[in-house]
């Protein structure tokens, strides 16, 4: 039986909302305040060389390697729920505040504004390459170090 996510008589297992849990957005509001501030030190901290903002390349290849690693690192978590609220807190909040496809975006229109369209079109095209590939190598390092793991009985499922 389905109840409608405006009946608040329905116990909370049985109701349909589309809303997340508190919990659920809580987690990701935590994780995307960290990540969010990590990127603003490491950007910060990283000196423009040229007319391509290396940054935020930085910051979206590393953080699509690390999210590979998280992906394949949950995979071998045998509980949903801990695998659902890792996800949220550190891939959804933590590495979708980190990353940013915006920056990207800008970055790449304002290059094109100042007429430097090989630049803006080498920042495109090379971070979204860049970026599946960072994303595959890590996704095949967090399955070795999952199977390590697990090989050594250092398994926390």
């Amino acid at each position: 039986m389905t109840v409608p996510p405006h009946d608040r008589s329905a116990p909370s297992a049985v109701r349909t909302s589309p809303w997340p849990g508190r919990r659920a957005v809580l987690l990701v509001f935590v994780g995307g305040a960290i990540g969010t501030a990590a990127r603003a030190a490491v950007l910060a901290l990283l000196p423009q060389v040229s007319a391509v903002p290396v940054g935020v390349l930085v910051v979206n290849v590393v953080g699509a390697f690390v999210l590979g690693v998280l992906v394949a690192g949950l995979e071998a978590v045998s509980s949903a729920r801990r695998r659902r609220e890792a996800r949220l807190l550190l891939g959804t909040g933590l590495l979708g505040g980190f990353t940013t496809y915006s920056a990207l975006a800008m970055d790449t229109v304002s290059l094109v504004a100042v007429g430097e369209v090989l630049p803006a079109l080498l920042n495109a095209v090379g971070s979204v390459l860049v970026g599946l590939a960072a994303a595959a190598v890590g996704l095949a390092a967090g399955r070795v170090i999952a199977r390590r793991r697990e090989a050594t009985g250092n398994d926390d499922r």
